[in-house]
Parts: C-alpha cells; structure tokens; sequence
C-alpha cells in the first residue's frame, strides 16, 4: 500500500484539537461581572441609607407641619367660637326652676344683632357699676309699663301668664321701660337681684341669649 501524501498528513495537523485555555485560580468566567454586581451592591445599599435618611427627615418635617396646621385651625375655631358664643356658670337661684346652681349655659352673641330683645328671652348681661355678669329673664320691652301688684306683673295694663316662676312676687312696684332698655326679672322672684331693685337695663349692656345647658350632661337641654 503506497503511503498518503505529505500535504494529507500536514491537512490533518492542522484541523487538530485547539489547544485548551487554562484559567488561573483568581479567575473566573464571572469574576469581573460578580466584582461590578458587588459593587453595584454596594453602592444600592450606601443610596438605600440615605434615601431611608432622607426619608426620616421628610417625614419629621411633614409630622411638624401637620402639628402646626392642626393647632394654627384649633386656635382659629377657638376664637370664631369665642367671638359668637360665651359661656357662663349659673351661680345662686334666682332663676330657679329655670336653672339649678351650677349649670353652664352656652349664649349666642349675635341673637340681637339684627333684631331687639323679645319678651320671655333668658337674658346675660353686665351690671353698669360693678360689671358683673347676670342672667335674668326680659319681661318688659322698650316704651312699655310694667306694674307687679298683689302678686303679678301687669304689661300696660294686661296680667302677663308666667307658667315658669314658683311662686308670685311679693313686692310691689311701677317703672316705665326707656327706649333702649329692658325689664329683667329673676324667675324665682323673692330670691334675686333684678330690675325691681336697678330698674331696667340698658340692651347695650346685654351679652347674648342664653340657648343650650351643656354642663352637667344630664341636664343637657335646649333652651326657647
């Protein structure tokens, strides 16, 4: 058998197998990636602090905001409900059965803003000397006469029905209300410092209309 050409033997050298790459220890197909994946690690959680203090902040600052609007709005609706209402305490019984010793009583400021006192209206006022603060019911109206003979009160001339009072004057007197002003009694009558004693009052003087007991809860009731 005559022996393959020199060129055959050279072809098949060359289609060889290539020779095998080898790796050195402190390599690795994925190294440089895992050293850049750690890295971008790293550097998520260092951002990840801060953003988390960044957050902490922002959330402080909002809480304190908050706070601020909160107490800015209490403070406001206190003062809208101070400047419409009052709140005053009965004190004595000069308008029992009316109201007990003790009683708070909500009054509307603005009742008489844009109409006068009617008669029956529970009353607070200030007393002209003294300053001091009563609560009484209006009887008689401005231009009109009030006469309390033989245990009842006379509107010019006319028996006014008092279903609220327990028990009938037992004074006597005449006044003729000015313009301007009002007549005031207590509704239990031989127990209170009223109109029978300073005469009428000026309605400057007067504060409100009392509307609602509030205080204690189960005496809560609205008031005509």
């Amino acid at each position: 058998m005559s022996e393959p050409p020199a060129h055959a033997s050279e072809a098949f050298e060359i289609e060889d197998e290539p020779t095998p790459v080898r790796l050195e220890p402190s390599e690795s197909v994925f190294g440089g990636r895992g050293e850049a994946l750690t890295h971008l690690t790293n550097v998520e959680k260092a951002s990840g602090s801060e953003g988390l203090s960044e957050s902490k902040g922002s959330g402080c600052l909002s809480f304190l905001k908050e706070t601020l609007v909160t107490f800015v709005f209490a403070l406001t609706f206190y003062l809208a409900i101070n400047a419409l209402t009052a709140r005053v305490q009965v004190l004595g019984y000069s308008m029992v059965p009316t109201f007990r010793g003790g009683e708070y009583i909500l009054v509307w400021r603005l009742a008489y803003l844009t109409q006068p006192p009617q008669r029956g209206d529970i009353v607070v006022f200030y007393s002209e000397d003294s300053g001091q603060e009563y609560i009484k019911r209006v009887i008689g109206l401005p231009g009109e006469e009030v006469l309390i003979q033989n245990g009842r009160v006379f509107i010019n001339g006319e028996p006014l029905e008092e279903p609220y009072i327990p028990e009938r004057p037992r004074y006597e007197g005449y006044w003729r209300v000015p313009p301007g002003h009002v007549f005031v009694l207590g509704d239990n009558r031989n127990h209170s410092t009223d109109s029978h004693i300073f005469g009428p009052i000026s309605i400057d003087r007067i504060v409100g209309k009392a509307v609602l007991v509030y205080w204690p809860p189960e005496a809560w009731r609205l008031l005509p």
